[in-house]
């Protein structure tokens, strides 16, 4: 039997939510305490993490709970040290660019959260940086892996829709301002220059859900507010929200048959929920409608759609909710995020391309910024094509 070979992963902002929760404590824990992966060829691969974070302390109490060996507050010496086969940044935003571009440089495969830079032009620079290098880049595109998506794009792919027409979702929650409750988010998200944006943190999400499940994003139409002018900071000092905290899109996509599909995104941090999952997206097409969010997919069949009658003088009678079957997992779907990891170590391995690597990323950074760009100058935007 062969070795186990084993990817020593420095692990950068480990102490941010992201990045400890779902990448450490979700992802690659699980994976080294599983004994690692099993390969298409039987080979066998594991994971050994490297904490890095600017507080020692804290790095050093979670190496210690997680039975981690290696911490250490030096990122260049881990992007350096020979021993390193990837580097993963969770750190603030506008510091990747940097970041990522030292790994690159000194021949790291790298995995990354979003946004990957700032700007287009540093987002594409990245992908082509990583094209030179022939290295293995990978960026979270964690939705797509989840189940209730999962479940979505197999109807895609099943043709259960027939046409389809439009999609909606619906995202977001209160984040609490921190006068009196601790808002459950930093508040960096809240202030522009510190890189916070609702569009910024999300449309790069939204380009690859619509990519993923339906189509090309072909132009983009966004209404941004700051409906929380002032909030608390992690002290308790209150600050000017410079930062959208909310973003309402019109998109226009092509699906790969050509046909038009309209899509409307609300997502908002000063939201209350109402709906079953904290984000859900609705597809409607011809033959059929479908409704997801993260874990669960509900859909109605043409020959199953009841027949309304509008009639605002008397009180609707039937349940529409009921109306709707769930679709069934048919699969054991683990964790998203762990999933995807499971995926780039084996492409890393392997020496291939990631299929959602940098790329993917800048076109993602590319329709934030034409968001923003359409909410200050209030028109339609055209979401050009991006090649190396």
């Amino acid at each position: 039997m062969s070795e186990t070979r084993v990817i020593r992963i420095a692990m950068n902002g480990i102490t941010g939510r992201m990045g400890y929760r779902q990448h450490l404590l979700r992802s690659i824990l699980p994976i080294r305490d599983q004994g690692g992966i099993t390969l298409a060829d039987g080979s066998k691969v594991t994971v050994e993490p490297i904490l890095i974070g600017r507080n020692e302390a804290k790095i050093k109490e979670l190496a210690e709970l997680h039975g981690v060996e290696q911490y250490t507050t030096d990122l260049d010496a881990m992007i350096n040290d020979p021993s390193v086969d990837v580097v993963f940044d969770a750190s603030m935003t506008s510091l990747r660019y940097d970041t990522l571009s030292k790994a690159i440089a000194a021949g790291k495969h790298v995995f990354t959260e979003k946004p990957t830079a700032e700007t287009l032009t540093e987002a594409v620079d990245l992908a082509r940086q990583a094209q030179t290098a022939g290295i293995t880049a990978g960026v979270v595109h964690d939705k797509l892996y989840l189940p209730g998506l999962v479940k979505l794009r197999r109807l895609v792919d099943e043709g259960f829709f027939g046409r389809i027409l439009s999609m909606r979702g619906e995202f977001g929650y209160w984040v609490f301002e921190g006068e009196i409750q601790e808002a459950q988010r930093p508040s960096w998200n809240y202030r522009l220059a510190d890189g916070g944006s609702m569009t910024t943190d999300m449309y790069c999400h939204w380009n690859y859900v619509m990519e993923g499940i339906i189509g090309t994003v072909k132009s983009v139409n966004s209404k941004t507010a700051t409906h929380i002018p002032t909030r608390w900071d992690e002290k308790g000092e209150p600050y000017e929200a410079t930062a959208d905290d909310a973003a309402y899109g019109i998109f226009e996509l092509e699906t790969p048959a050509g046909d038009e599909v309209v899509a409307q995104i609300n997502s908002s941090w000063a939201v209350r929920v109402y709906r079953d999952e904290l984000v859900e997206f609705q597809i409607d097409g011809t033959h059929g409608s479908a409704v997801a969010g993260l874990n669960k997919c509900v859909a109605q069949q043409r020959a199953h759609t009841p027949k309304p009658v509008w009639n605002p003088d008397l009180p609707v009678t039937e349940s529409f909710r009921d109306q709707w079957s769930e679709v069934p997992a048919n699969a054991d779907l683990d964790n998203g995020f762990k999933l995807q990891w499971e995926e780039f170590l084996a492409d890393v391995v392997a020496g291939r391309e990631h299929r959602f690597g940098l790329l993917s990323a800048a076109r993602g950074v590319q329709l934030a910024e034409l968001g923003l760009q359409s909410a200050a100058e209030r028109r339609t935007l055209d979401v050009p094509e991006i090649s190396l």
